[in-house]
């Protein structure tokens, strides 16, 4: 009992509070040309249509241990400005779960320059709808009046807002994610006048930036993103560094992510007292052979006190149709 009780803490100071929020959680995965599951301006950046799935499993030696799979795919339509974009979701996290269902539309306008050459801004809309459930079945003989006992399920509508800027070989993105108020009315119904407390305002806002260097067998591209949850003030930065190599078969690279939150949190042991931080290191490898995408990403969390000692494992798969041939004269591969 006592163990369930600490993972359903834990999880839902995590899950609740910072990381698994309404919607797909921040993680590594846009770095596998996978910017649209973050950005809905993103979708149809490019000729032709990418799909993308990933799966993503944390601390294997513990039970219910917190779980993402996501499967997307985005399409330039037609010979048009436009493009769509569908995402599936399911995240899992302890007795916390949530599936959703992402439409994007998006639209690219062209500042200028010629047919080869990429200076592009784009917005995106994402309507949402999420299925939130919370298992509370275990704990039911605790006597606690703010537990149901019983698997509480609701539905929500949100809406996320990208904007990205494509210039050659750099570009930026902003993202707005969970624009509405939702009221998650999974975390108090049917607890009379024992509710808990409600957090309404699940938004969150992130600006990334990069570039990539040179053009010939070997690329080098850094890149930051920034995030902050809004109601909690909660921030982190993210620094990468992605390294290209191109082969006869298609293209190798790798990179390596540095995640840092601005925030930590006091502890007291028996030597002393401190303030610990967030910190996440992720390698990451992948390939691109003909049209096929792969990559896989290790995160490491680095401090004294953690969960467990194991990391989080993260796996892409992907196809693009119809982008045989650049479309520009610069190397940006999330554009063709």
């Amino acid at each position: 009992m006592k163990h369930r009780l600490l993972l359903l803490f834990t999880s839902f100071i995590f899950g609740v509070q910072s990381y698994a929020q309404e919607g797909i959680p921040v993680y590594f995965d846009y770095l596998s040309d996978n910017y649209y599951l973050v950005y809905p301006s993103m979708a149809g950046i490019g000729e032709g249509t990418k799909i993308r799935a990933t799966a993503r499993m944390q601390w294997f030696s513990v039970e219910n241990a917190p779980n993402l799979q996501t499967v997307n795919v985005h399409s330039r339509i037609g010979e048009t400005n436009s493009g769509i974009g569908v995402i599936v979701f399911n995240d899992a996290n302890g007795y916390h779960a949530q599936t959703g269902l992402k439409l994007t539309y998006a639209h690219h306008l062209r500042l200028g320059g010629d047919g080869r050459s990429l200076n592009q801004l784009s917005f995106g809309i994402s309507p949402t709808y999420l299925q939130s459930s919370l298992d509370e079945s275990d704990f039911y003989e605790t006597g606690d009046p703010a537990i149901a006992g019983i698997k509480v399920s609701d539905g929500y509508f949100n809406v996320d807002l990208g904007f990205s800027y494509n210039l050659m070989e750099f570009y930026a993105h902003v993202g707005v994610l969970n624009v509405l108020e939702s009221r998650r009315n999974v975390y108090y119904k049917q607890r009379n006048e024992a509710q808990v407390g409600v957090i309404d305002n699940l938004r969150r806002y992130l600006v990334s930036a990069g570039y990539i260097f040179g053009r010939q067998e070997w690329q080098l591209e850094p890149s930051v993103l920034f995030q902050m949850t809004d109601f909690t003030k909660e921030k982190t930065i993210d620094i990468n560094a992605k390294v290209y190599k191109d082969v006869d078969f298609g293209r190798l690279w790798g990179g390596l992510s540095y995640r840092r939150s601005f925030e930590g949190i006091e502890y007291v042991t028996n030597e002393g007292s401190g303030n610990q931080r967030l910190q996440l290191i992720t390698p990451i490898v992948g390939a691109n052979i003909g049209n096929f995408m792969v990559s896989y990403n290790y995160s490491y969390q680095t401090g004294d006190f953690r969960f467990d000692s194991g990391g989080f494992h993260q796996i892409t798969l992907g196809y693009n149709f119809g982008q045989n041939e650049r479309r520009y004269d610069c190397y940006c591969p999330a554009a063709q």
